[in-house]
């Protein structure tokens, strides 16, 4: 089921009901302010200016007349409003059985996947000294999208105009989604929802909001501190009304700031729930704005997108944050409490395949840093997702994700001056099957030969990428390298595939046909562009055997005027010397 899905600009009110309840007379005492006794089968579309509306809201008015709608017209009518009014007359028990026997059902049937949200009127409340609010609570608990309930007149003018603010409040902060009359509590959504303010409110990450953590909250939701006598007042009230709601220290807890919600449920104040959710960027569903997780951002062709100075502290203070043993790194229970803010975690497979970790294989936050910075490389719109989920916008006050990352300047001007300002190059390995590409790969991120064959998840696993950072003249960069998987010799390479900053192709100096391939690669793709390449010999630590080609690898590249090929074996330890190679091309390239 659907529901009408984010704060409105506009809120069209429709006025339903039997002939004879007053529908018309509702609209028209609201406008003029007196009861008018000459009153027409159907009042005229009204627009009530934003600026008198207690919402600040503009609001549309719809009367429904069964003389003058058709049932075509009154399905439009249905489907282009935001809430309906049903009205029943107090006096007349036909109308009031009415509501269930036909109008509900009618709307339910003209609009099976929306969850429209209703006020039951019951008018003419002058011409009766009885109240008929039980029969409307009974409908109330069996159609859960009645929102609200409320008796007026439209001769005496009583309670119309909370009659159509109520209509707007429905809309605006409606009570489906976040309360259930019947049960006096929060939603298990609205929990949850409110679960992931509260952990990402509790800056330290020690389980309470205290003081000082509630007022940053306040200030965020509501632009102003809580008063010292305001605070007392709030505990106070957790501590007379909910066990478990303080600590005891007397700050609040998890339990206490739900309760504290749905307290506000129950006096009326749907407002003040809403504003506290929508300040958080959830939608009418409980899920986080479009506009929120995906913040529009273009990045021209030939550039490319890192983290900013900014991104990349609040990712560091995360961190931090969730390692609360202070051991650097982030335990399976540690990563798990991080990442309960969010719908799903942002990988699939092992990390340890794809950045450095710790001997336990747990995420150090090098290795978290590491990460994200690919994720930015190579779908920025999950970083911007996953920042907004992470309460960024919290944290950066009317900031948006955008101030995260930034776009870097195009390709083809860093070749023009010779020099690269980006921070991340990525680096494509290609070779032949079993060149031993994906050990150079899992070598730059300290992964030896040994524990290739020892540890089972390593073994299994193919990373397509691993990520780690190197200094290139005192600067520390990014490299990512990109082991490109070739299941068919025969088979050409993608445009993906040659689109990268610098070209490792990777040759086994123990096997006699393994040449050939990276040179056909090179002088089909590779000759006359732009891309740096390196040719490695891999496997250094074996018999070298001549190559079964044309030429030898070191005359080929003197012939191509490549660097002579660097010995590479991943049973040597530290081979930090290539992967120096391969940025400082990429971030000095020639034309």
């Amino acid at each position: 089921m659907i529901i009408h899905s984010s704060p409105k600009r506009s809120v069209r009110i429709l006025i339903l009901g039997g002939r004879g309840v007053g529908k018309t007379s509702l609209i028209l005492s609201l406008v003029s302010e007196e009861f008018l006794e000459d009153v027409p089968p159907k009042a005229e579309e009204i627009t009530i200016p934003a600026e008198i509306t207690p919402e600040l809201v503009p609001t549309n008015i719809v009367d429904y007349s069964a003389l003058e709608l058709s049932e075509d017209q009154l399905q439009d009518e249905l489907h282009r409003a935001h809430v309906v009014c049903l009205v029943y007359s107090v006096i007349d028990e036909d109308s009031l059985a009415a509501i269930t026997n036909y109008w509900i059902p009618l709307i339910r049937g003209t609009l099976p996947l929306v969850k429209m949200p209703i006020v039951l009127v019951g008018n003419k409340a002058d011409l009766i000294n009885y109240s008929t609010t039980d029969a409307a609570l009974n409908i109330m608990s069996t159609y859960p999208e009645v929102e609200s309930f409320i008796e007026c007149s439209a001769k005496t003018l009583h309670n119309i105009s909370e009659m159509f603010y109520y209509a707007q409040k429905a809309v605006l902060h409606p009570m489906a989604p976040i309360y259930m009359p019947e049960k006096q509590d929060l939603t298990d959504e609205c929990k949850e929802a409110l679960a992931r303010i509260f952990k990402i409110c509790d800056l330290d990450n020690n389980g309470v909001l205290d003081d000082h953590e509630l007022n940053v909250f306040q200030c965020r939701c509501f632009e102003s501190p809580l008063r010292p006598e305001a605070l007392n007042d709030v505990k106070a009230i957790l501590g007379k009304n909910i066990k478990g709601g303080l600590n005891e220290d007397d700050f609040i807890t998890l339990k206490g700031f739900q309760f504290l919600h749905c307290l506000f449920m129950q006096r009326g104040r749907s407002h003040t729930v809403w504003a506290v959710l929508r300040k958080f960027g959830y939608t009418n569903d409980l899920h986080l704005s479009k506009d929120i997780l995906y913040p529009c951002l273009n990045v021209p062709v030939g550039c490319s997108v890192e983290l900013t100075h900014k991104g990349q502290q609040f990712l560091s203070n995360l961190f931090d944050k969730y390692d609360r043993d202070n051991d650097a790194a982030l335990s399976p229970a540690e990563l798990n409490s991080l990442l309960s803010v969010c719908p799903e975690p942002p990988w699939t497979g092992e990390l340890r395949n794809m950045v450095c970790t710790n001997q336990q294989g747990w995420l150090n936050q090098h290795g978290w840093l590491c990460y994200w910075t690919l994720t930015t490389m190579f779908d920025v719109e999950t970083t911007l997702e996953y920042l907004a989920y992470f309460g960024y916008l919290y944290h950066h006050d009317r900031e948006t994700q955008l101030t995260a990352v930034q776009v870097t300047r195009e390709k083809k001007l860093d070749l023009l001056k010779k020099q690269s300002t980006r921070n991340v190059y990525v680096c494509h390995v290609i070779g032949a099957k079993s060149a031993g590409k994906t050990e150079l790969c899992r070598s730059h991120i300290g992964v030896t030969s040994a524990e290739n064959g020892t540890n089972p998840h390593l073994a299994q696993a193919e990373p397509q990428y691993t990520i780690n950072t190197v200094q290139v003249y005192g600067q520390e960069k990014f490299l990512i390298l990109k082991d490109i998987d070739i299941t068919n010799v025969r088979e050409p390479l993608s445009p993906s595939d040659v689109n990268c900053d610098v070209a490792c192709l990777v040759y086994d100096v123990s096997n006699s046909r393994s040449f050939e391939y990276i040179a056909k690669v090179y002088l089909k793709y590779f000759v006359g562009s732009h891309v740096p390449v390196m040719i490695v010999s891999n496997k250094s630590d074996l018999t070298a055997v001549s190559q079964d080609y044309i030429c030898q690898p070191n005359l080929f590249c003197d012939n191509n005027r490549l660097p002579q090929p660097h010995d590479f074996s991943s049973r040597k330890g530290s081979q930090k010397e290539l992967f120096i190679k391969l940025a400082t091309m990429a971030a000095f390239p020639w034309p």
